[in-house]
């Protein structure tokens, strides 16, 4: 905050006090109803004294306005004075833990991990405390040697890429367990933006019950080639988290009864093919998330008894060419689930027992010409179901679930 100079800090001070007393004292001519003025020529002691303390009263008055001015520009000194010797040690403990992370001991780059993420915590503002993340994660997209595998031929090189590799995961862990912090307590990064793009994620993170409500969180083109991703019981109620273009090949990525209430989650262009994708019993309340153009070709994505109440949520254009994607005993109540331009050319998609009792559901265009599609148990009683434009032979249960004579609710092709 940039503070006033002396001399106009004062003058404006002077002038409200005198607006102020001349206020107080119309109001006290007024309340006491005071006539006129008695224009005696006399000046009696005692009148004479009350003068004498008015005058003191004044000089005191303009005294403590004085003091007073004095002590909150002192103040607002030291404030800002404290601030930047603050912010002069906060940088000089960043070179320090950068340099410790720029070395060739994975040791040493351990020990300048846990000095950023503390920096983080410290940092006496937002744009610091964003700094220091960012270094974070840029390291976790530098390119890294692979694992030349156990051969004793190649045993230094296999230990010192697991030392890195170790110190990888002690990144993923820290950002993990700051994020699922609730926003506003003390170690929490919630809010700020965190740019994982392209990283390989070969670890454990646990974001349960985070909360998103603010700041971007980007996955773009990012690996899940294993160990586990859990967002169990997280909130999407604000900013956006983007998986756009990353490849899911090993390890378990799970959203088990995460909420999806505002903001966006987008999957566009995602490629499923191996490992495990869980969205158990989450509720997509409001807000979008996204698998346009996605490709599942190996591996599971789970929506069994996932809750659709509300939102969007959109596979336009995508393929379904292997793998398994359960919408088994799902609910579809409300807001809309589109599958537009899907093509289902291989592998099992699964609607076992679901209900469609409210909302939008909708395959217009998409493509069945291989895998399984089944609706199996699916109820139709209120949902607007449409399958208008689609190609290829009806799902497995489809027309039974429609009913005879078929739901109002349900548009099919002629030829079903």
């Amino acid at each position: 905050m940039r503070l006033w100079k002396v001399g106009r800090a004062l003058t404006l001070s002077f002038a409200t006090a005198v607006l102020v007393a001349g206020g107080v004292f119309y109001g006290l001519v007024v309340l006491l109803d005071f006539k006129e003025i008695d224009t005696t020529g006399k000046l009696d002691a005692k009148t004479l004294f009350d003068l004498v303390k008015l005058s003191f009263g004044v000089v005191a008055g303009a005294g403590a306005l004085v003091a007073l001015v004095v002590a909150y520009r002192r103040q607002r000194v030291d404030e800002a004075g404290a601030h930047r010797e603050a912010t002069r040690l906060h940088t000089e403990r960043f070179s320090q833990a950068v340099d410790k992370l720029g070395s060739d001991s994975p040791a040493v780059r351990l020990g300048g991990v846990h000095a950023l993420a503390g920096l983080a915590d410290d940092a006496p503002d937002q744009s610091l405390r964003q700094t220091c993340i960012d270094v974070l994660c840029a390291y976790l997209q530098l390119p890294f040697t692979p694992d030349p595998g156990n051969d004793p031929a190649h045993q230094e090189e296999h230990h010192r890429y697991l030392a890195l590799r170790k110190v990888r995961h002690t990144i993923l862990r820290l950002i993990g367990d700051h994020y699922r912090r609730p926003k506003g307590t003390h170690r929490s990064w919630q809010g700020c933006d965190l740019d994982l793009t392209g990283v390989n994620i070969d670890g454990n993170m646990d974001f349960s019950n985070a909360a998103f409500s603010g700041g971007k969180v980007d996955f773009r083109s990012a690996v899940f080639s294993g160990g586990k991703v859990d967002f169990h019981g997280a909130t999407f109620s604000g900013g956006t988290v983007h998986f756009g273009l990353a490849k899911f090949s090993g390890g378990t990525v799970g959203f088990l009864g995460a909420v999806f209430s505002g903001g966006t989650v987008s999957f566009r262009s995602a490629v499923f093919s191996g490992g495990e994708v869980d969205f158990h019993r989450a509720k997509f309340s409001g807000g979008t998330v996204g698998f346009l153009g996605a490709v599942f070709s190996g591996g599971t994505v789970s929506f069994r008894s996932a809750v659709f109440s509300g939102g969007m949520v959109h596979f336009h254009g995508a393929t379904f060419s292997g793998g398994t994607v359960h919408f088994s005993l799902a609910k579809f109540s409300s807001g809309e689930v589109h599958f537009h331009g899907a093509t289902f050319s291989g592998g099992t998609v699964g609607f076992l027992g679901a209900v469609f009792s409210g909302g939008e559901v909708g395959f217009r265009l998409a493509t069945f010409s291989g895998g399984e599609v089944d609706f199996l148990g699916a109820t139709f009683s209120g949902s607007t179901v449409d399958f208008d434009g689609a190609m290829g032979p009806a799902p497995q249960g489809l027309l039974a679930a429609a009913g005879t004579p078929r739901a109002t609710t349900v548009t099919l092709p002629a030829g079903w």
